[in-house]
């Protein structure tokens, strides 16, 4: 009776190479290789992981991530111009930025509009957050930079819109590629 080992394939797929054991339940040929497979098994998990996390996230946290990517974009398209209320720069300013992407009509009540460029600007944080969004100063600034029939045609969209998982995932796709691009330009 031979018991002696028969040779086996290396487990981690690039090396291939064929080794006779020294252990009953060796796998690799090496310990190099046993690392390499190890690391490449826990990058596997990294990703299945992130899968897994990305499908049993809600529709509320779907539309925060596209908000945030959204907005990121807003502040970057409008940071060369002044407020869209009160007409002063829009600094770089402490932590956080000087400036926020303000909404004309506000995302509580127009939630259906909070994703339209038209309805979106470079605010100062006083303006919008202290100022109330300084509604009457922001249809001032908004007819001057996209004219009036398109301000009329925003402040007359009441279309209620139920955000689906594919068009947040969409949304939030797009404008961090459209940042990546403004940011690309620079």
């Amino acid at each position: 009776m031979n018991t002696s080992p028969k040779p086996k394939e290396c487990a981690y797929e690039p090396c291939g190479k064929s080794f006779l054991p020294l252990r009953p339940l060796q796998t690799v040929c090496s310990p190099m290789c046993g690392m390499r497979l190890v690391r490449a098994k826990k990058a596997k998990e990294r990703v299945e992981t992130r899968k897994r996390r990305e499908a049993i996230k809600t529709i509320p946290e779907l539309i925060k991530e596209a908000q945030v990517a959204f907005n990121s974009y807003i502040r970057a398209r409008d940071k060369d111009q002044p407020c869209i209320c009160c007409g002063r720069p829009l600094g770089t300013g402490d932590v956080g930025g000087a400036f926020d992407c303000g909404h004309y009509r506000s995302t509580g009540s127009a939630s259906h509009l909070r994703f339209d460029e038209r309805n979106a600007h470079g605010q100062t944080k006083a303006c919008n957050r202290y100022g109330a969004g300084r509604a009457v100063d922001y249809r001032v600034g908004l007819i001057a930079r996209i004219g009036r029939e398109a301000v009329e045609a925003l402040e007359a969209d009441n279309t209620p819109h139920k955000w689906t998982r594919d068009e947040l995932i969409a949304i939030r796709a797009t404008y961090k590629a459209k940042l990546k691009e403004l940011e690309k330009q620079e």
